[in-house]
């Protein structure tokens, strides 16, 4: 008869490489699993967890590639932390612990080699309607700089829904007026974004942005980045000094790294639909290599597919993500590059509740369109795509202007 798990032996291995990057001090989870103290109140909890997959969180329904962020505990684990639950929770011998994880501190990614960060705390109210806010961080870099990691800290995660940094050219008009490190409301000037590129997203639970080596995006020289931040309430008052830490590439960078979106801006939910659907198109350039997806919806949204249309008509599905979940928004990062044909067409569909049986719905009378926030709907499919770094992104993207 095999002996009982224990928690040090077997148990500890587990929460080591599939909770713990969330579940520590300082991190999105609401409570650590490091020590037998802190998991065994909690044995019973996980056991039920694990066993309906509500943790760790992932929502890929299909695809038809590999992720290397899918954290799905395979059947052997589930049964080991059942079975361990169901034997009391035994704490076994602590000579059979694994080492313990190495973390830098306050951060998930390599140390950083340049933080920025806003110059003062942002007032969040205990009830309002927060507009997105603005925070411009001037760079001063003198050269460009290649960028092989980047994470988004904030300090009152609670209050923070999600960050989308970009980087913006010098001269631009967005945001020209804003205090660098000030938190600003949007730009209602009707100043285009013009070159601004997104350098990175951050949702609670998604992992920083850690690329292979020779892999990176560029932060020209005399960008800024700006955090566009969405701020939501939590019933209490908090204040948010968020900040942004960067890790330079150390090798030569051969491919560089782009986010892309296909969005659809004209939706129009009708009231009490239960399953609208909506779509965005778009084309892969010759030479792109795709490397992740990022589906983005507020409070209705349902599903989420991305479909790859190759040249010769067939259709191919990427990854559908069902159920979508509006407080686990995570990105799927592919095993390996996904090469597409030159003339590959990309398209997204997304799904929508807009009806009474959606407990999270705000009003199913209404009809719902395109907004930033909560209670308004979007639909965006980013994905990430790398090619040849000596190309221009001009030049990159102009491989895809002719379909």
């Amino acid at each position: 008869m095999a002996a009982e798990p224990t928690f040090h032996k077997d148990v500890e291995p587990i929460l080591q490489a599939r909770c713990q990057n969330c579940h520590r001090p300082g991190e999105i989870g609401p409570f650590a699993l490091i020590t037998y103290e802190q998991v065994r109140p909690r044995a019973r909890a996980i056991r039920a967890s694990v066993l309906q997959k509500k943790m760790p969180p992932w929502f890929a329904a299909e695809a038809s590639h590999r992720f290397s962020n899918d954290p799905t505990l395979p059947p052997a684990e589930i049964a080991t932390l059942k079975a361990w639950s169901d034997a009391g929770a035994p704490r076994g011998n602590p000579a059979d612990a694994p080492p313990p994880r190495q973390f830098v501190e306050g951060w998930n990614i390599a140390q950083p080699d340049a933080v920025f960060e806003m110059t003062s705390e942002f007032e969040i109210p205990v009830k309002a309607a927060i507009e997105y806010m603005h925070i411009v961080l001037p760079t001063g870099f003198t050269e460009d700089k290649w960028i092989r990691m980047v994470e988004v800290r904030p300090s009152f995660r609670q209050a923070v829904h999600h960050v989308v940094v970009y980087i913006r050219p010098p001269g631009s008009r967005w945001l020209e007026h804003a205090k660098p490190g000030l938190a600003t409301p949007a730009d209602r000037s009707g100043a285009a974004q013009g070159q601004a590129q997104v350098l990175t997203i951050y949702t609670p639970g998604m992992i920083p942005d850690i690329w292979p080596e020779g892999t990176a995006k560029m932060i020209p020289k005399g960008w800024d980045i700006i955090l566009q931040v969405h701020y939501t309430t939590t019933g209490k008052p908090g204040r948010d000094r968020s900040k942004i830490g960067l890790v330079f590439a150390k090798e030569p960078v051969t491919k560089r790294v782009v986010t892309m979106s296909m969005m659809n801006l004209k939706l129009a939910i009708p009231p009490g639909d239960p399953n609208y659907r909506a779509e965005g198109r778009g084309f892969i350039p010759a030479g792109a290599e795709i490397l992740s997806f990022f589906p983005h919806m507020h409070l209705r949204g349902k599903a989420f597919e991305y479909r790859a249309i190759h040249p010769d008509g067939t259709r191919e599905t990427l990854l559908r993500v069902d159920p979508y979940r509006f407080n686990w928004q995570l990105s799927y990062r592919l095993a390996e590059p996904l090469r597409l044909p030159a003339g590959t067409k990309i398209e997204c569909t997304a799904w929508y509740d807009n009806s009474a049986n959606n407990k999270n719905n705000p009003d199913p009378t209404t009809t719902v369109k395109w907004g930033e926030q909560s209670w308004e709907e979007m639909l965006a499919g980013f994905f990430d795509m790398r090619y040849d770094a000596r190309l221009t992104l001009q030049e990159f993207l102009s491989n895809a202007s002719s379909h």
